[in-house]
């Protein structure tokens, strides 16, 4: 696993964008915008699955638009296709695409889960099981030139030591620099981390808060998340409604370009290999945005 962890490790670069835009909009608004992504030099591109866009039916728009750029699921749920289905459809895209694909899966969270008719079960032995029947499932296809990577939505310590023990990394969600450090402990130096961050470009944190509360309040409503930040020290009272600041200020990067700059680099040094940049609110690719973050994104 440890060079499929390095090849993916480069192919990742330091800094990439994380978009919902490619699970809601028309194809050919994603089309046009994953093009100048990857003109602009991000050297990869992350999108969700939930009630949008099929996840790999996703990933086909994003590669069949593309050329150069890794494109990324983050990540795709174990409830919405069975193993089979999961590592063959992997396999197709690396050998349509080789070395493009890269397949983060995941557990989800409890109410989309029942919301599609599952029973949600205990994460870490689900996922043990899971990983245990793709890497038996069975394919008649045109095998991909190199192997496709695999990484995992972790963020308490039993599934990142599954991270580790069976993937080529961790992809954790709305989380901290300390738990980035945590994360890197808990990994090794093999496996690949790579973090998303909520960004927002603002003058002020009131200003940010209000951009960024459909985020904030979403995520804090989950029961994983707020187990996450639990874990990181943070109290119910921090936890509620859109989130105290002091949990708003380390949750979502705000400021201006330097100060973005900055605190990516903060995940970075604290251990992340990959940093996946969510211009925040989802919805949108935040094209203006991104062309002004990009020069000082793509020096880290």
């Amino acid at each position: 696993m440890s060079g499929v962890a390095n090849a993916l490790r480069k192919r990742l670069g330091r800094v990439g964008i994380w978009s919902w835009a490619p699970a809601g909009l028309p194809a050919a608004e994603v089309r046009e915008a994953v093009s100048e992504i990857e003109a602009l030099g991000f050297p990869a591109i992350w999108y969700p699955e939930a009630v949008g866009r099929e996840s790999f039916s996703a990933a086909g728009l994003l590669l069949s638009s593309s050329e150069r750029i890794a494109v990324c699921s983050g990540i795709a749920s174990i409830y919405a296709r069975d193993a089979t289905a999961m590592m063959n459809g992997a396999r197709a895209l690396g050998e349509a695409y080789p070395g493009r694909f890269v397949l983060g899966i995941g557990v989800s969270h409890k109410p989309p889960v029942t919301g599609r008719g599952h029973d949600y079960l205990p994460p870490v032995p689900t996922m043990r099981a899971y990983l245990d029947a793709m890497e038996a499932a069975q394919y008649v296809g045109p095998e991909p030139p190199e192997p496709v990577p695999v990484m995992l939505a972790a963020l308490g310590p039993l599934m990142l030591k599954l991270a580790a023990e069976r993937t080529s990394g961790a992809h954790p969600y709305f989380t901290t620099v300390e738990h980035t450090a945590l994360a890197r402990e808990r990994l090794g130096p093999g496996p690949v981390l790579a973090p998303e961050v909520g960004v927002v470009l603002a003058g002020d944190r009131d200003a940010a808060r209000e951009t960024a509360a459909g985020y904030t309040s979403f995520y804090l409503g989950a029961e994983n998340y707020r187990n996450h930040l639990l874990r990181l020290g943070f109290t119910e009272d921090d936890l509620e409604g859109e989130g105290s600041d002091r949990l708003f200020d380390a949750v979502v990067i705000w400021g201006d370009v330097d100060t973005v700059q900055a605190r990516v680099k903060e995940h970075l040094d604290a251990g992340a290999d990959h940093v996946g940049v969510q211009v925040v609110p989802s919805g949108s690719f935040h094209l203006e945005t991104i062309r002004e973050l990009a020069p000082a994104l793509l020096e880290l």
